[in-house]
């Protein structure tokens, strides 16, 4: 992954990966986030091309318009060439992008959970919560709000920037205070990875977000 590609989004490294379909043909998801997949997949892509690329969550299609960011040959094949790509999601099919949110969420609130109880004899994390960052509940308030953590003590800054921060969490400003609550004290728990995964979740909140 290019610098670039960190700054642009924050990606699950799944322990599993997830089969896929890239253009019709079988492909394996290696990492995802709210905003793109890395993929392994038959055959030689080019950077700029747009590309279907679908898989299931909790048994319905989840798909989106794709656009390939960089992309490499790894290894020879039979009769062809197997490639790493990185995509970026353009535009979601149907209700893609809330299945996506979903599964994105389930999967880094059960990871959270289980580092916090490995972690601490301290209960876990609400998972519950986590899930629940960036949806429905959204109100008139608009603009993002930055958590940071320095010396123990947090910060909230409001800001028209969805960045995240390395020392904390952007998330669009409708968001429950007792959810952020649940989020700043996970984060104070949590080890890098970890961390990492927190600003995923605040991804998906601060991309509800019109600005």
């Amino acid at each position: 992954m290019t610098s670039d590609d960190r700054r642009e989004f924050q990606r699950l490294r799944l322990a599993k990966p997830i089969l896929g379909m890239l253009e019709g043909h079988n492909a394996l998801i290696l990492d995802i986030g709210v905003t793109g997949a890395f993929v392994e997949h038959y055959g030689k892509a080019e950077v700029g091309e747009r590309l279907m690329l679908l898989f299931r969550w909790k048994g319905t299609d989840v798909e989106y318009v794709s656009e390939v960011r960089r992309t490499g040959v790894i290894r020879k094949a039979a009769n062809d060439v197997v490639s790493h790509s990185g995509l970026r999601f353009l535009q979601p099919i149907g209700d893609s992008e809330a299945r996506l949110n979903d599964m994105v969420a389930t999967f880094v609130g059960k990871i959270l959970a289980a580092q916090r109880a490995n972690a601490a004899a301290g209960e876990a994390p609400d998972s519950a919560a986590l899930v629940d960052l960036g949806g429905a509940h959204r109100s008139r308030a608009r603009g993002f709000i930055t958590y940071r953590l320095a010396n123990g003590t947090w910060t909230q800054t409001f800001t028209d920037s969805p960045v995240q921060p390395a020392d904390g969490f952007t998330v669009a400003a409708y968001e429950d205070p007792a959810e952020l609550q649940t989020l700043c004290e996970t984060f104070e728990a949590a080890d890098a990875e970890g961390r990492r995964l927190i600003r995923l979740v605040a991804e998906l909140s601060a991309r509800t977000m019109k600005r």
